[in-house]
């Protein structure tokens, strides 16, 4: 068996190309990106999805992987990775904002542990939400649909270098201002309560100057924070499923699935 050197490059690019943009979603993407997942398991799982779909995938441009055209298609394909995963980042950076919020609100801001999404110190009821919206993200199938929607943008999206257009990049950016908005309709309810609690020991304090407002309020503060917090989690999570499905909607359009 003989094989020209343009032959060999030929399927070495349609191996590399996909598993680059596959790998590049497995960096950003939630859950997979976390320091608890080894890089020799994002590794194995990106090699196997692209065994997968490397017979699947139209044909390939007719471009030397090491040339100026080449570095180009290499560049779209990391990018489109990158974005893919990111878009669904922006949405539990959302729940740790509204956490970090809730937390400054009910006075546990000083209560910290290491987030293993990023390894940064977040309070730890923004880590309570981040759990338990990571469980709901994967109760639906979330990071499976998103695989999905991967592997069909190399047929709506093929590997070429026309890759992510310029309205897709404005979305991203026209979405990623909602983010802000979300994380505080996440953690409004409880803001807006706890706020009315400080209110009422503040005219408590005025009223009663000898009473150590500090001792009895900060308790009463901190068990209503847990209250509320048991109350709207329910509420909490059908927003947050809200954002998941905006997240997916902005993703689709980008890929146009």
């Amino acid at each position: 068996m003989n094989f020209t050197e343009a032959q060999l490059l030929s399927q070495t690019a349609a191996f590399i190309w996909p598993l680059l943009r596959i790998s590049a979603m497995f960096v950003s993407v939630p859950l997979f990106s976390i320091r608890a997942v080894p890089a020799r398991i994002r590794l194995i799982l990106s090699v196997a999805l692209t065994f997968i779909i490397m017979p699947l995938l139209p044909t390939m441009p007719a471009l030397e992987m090491f040339s100026y055209d080449g570095l180009l298609v290499t560049i779209q394909q990391v990018m489109i990775g990158l974005i893919t995963g990111f878009v669904l980042q922006m949405v539990f950076a959302a729940v740790v904002f509204a956490g970090q919020a809730v937390a400054l609100s009910m006075g546990l801001g000083f209560s910290t542990m290491v987030d293993p999404q990023n390894g940064q110190q977040v309070p730890v009821v923004a880590q309570f939400y981040t759990m338990t919206t990571t469980l709901i993200f994967l109760a639906m199938d979330g990071h499976l649909l998103l695989i999905q929607m991967l592997m069909d943008s190399f047929t709506s999206l093929p590997i070429g270098i026309d890759g992510i257009a310029k309205a897709g990049l404005w979305s991203i950016i026209t979405w990623s201002s909602h983010m802000f908005t979300g994380g505080l309709l996440l953690a409004m309810p409880l803001m807006i309560s706890l706020l009315l609690v400080n209110i009422s020991f503040g005219v408590a304090a005025r009223a009663a100057p000898q009473l150590q407002i500090f001792s009895v309020g900060f308790p009463v503060t901190l068990m209503f924070g847990l209250l509320l917090m048991w109350l709207t989690l329910p509420d909490f999570l059908e927003q947050f499923s809200g954002l998941l499905t905006g997240a997916y909607d902005v993703i689709e359009q980008i890929l146009r699935v």
